[in-house]
This record gives structure tokens, C-alpha cells and sequence, in this order.
């Protein structure tokens, strides 16, 4: 188990629902290399799937950009070691898409 502890930047998750991610992402870390940013996602994105149904998006890295739709309640963004990790179920956009 790393050491380190994570920090949570933003979030509109239930508390309980945070410390699954954080959970998450500390057992991705001590199963995948750090520079694996992808299976260390899949790992976390699974995880949710299986706990909260299917729909969760997972990233992972040291610099990235990002705009996104999510569902309520859904949403969290924090940094664990040098690595930052956004996690959120997606949700459509109501606005239709122009023929």
C-alpha cells in the first residue's frame, strides 16, 4: 500500500463513494507501475462499473485537460503521489446534434 495520502481537489460524490475511489486508486497503484496510467484507469473504471453499475470514465495522469457531462453526484477529481485521477459516471447531453 503507498504511503502517501490522497488529496481531493473537487468532488460532488457522497463521502462514502470518495473513499471507494481513493481505495480504488491506491490498489491500481500497488498492482500496476505508476507510468501504466492506462491499466492503472481500466482497473479503477472496472471497480466502478461493478460497484455502481455500468457508465463510470476514468482518468489518470500527470497533466491532462478535460470537459465533460456528468450525473449528479458522480464526479470527483483529486491527486494521489504525482499522479491525478478524475472519475465520473457520463451522462448525454440534451441538446440534439444538428442533422
Amino acid at each position: 500500500m503507498l504511503e502517501g495520502k490522497a488529496t481531493v481537489e473537487d468532488t460532488d460524490m457522497p463521502a462514502k463513494m470518495q473513499l471507494q475511489a481513493t481505495s480504488a486508486a491506491s490498489r491500481a497503484l500497488d498492482r500496476f507501475d505508476v507510468l501504466d496510467c492506462r491499466s492503472i484507469a481500466a482497473h479503477i473504471k472496472k471497480e466502478f462499473d461493478t460497484i455502481h453499475g455500468p457508465g463510470w470514465q476514468c482518468v489518470v495522469g500527470c497533466s491532462f485537460g478535460c470537459y465533460f457531462t456528468h450525473s449528479k453526484g458522480s464526479f470527483i477529481y483529486f491527486k494521489f503521489e504525482l499522479l491525478r485521477f478524475l472519475v465520473f459516471k457520463g451522462m448525454a447531453d440534451e441538446q440534439p446534434l444538428p442533422c
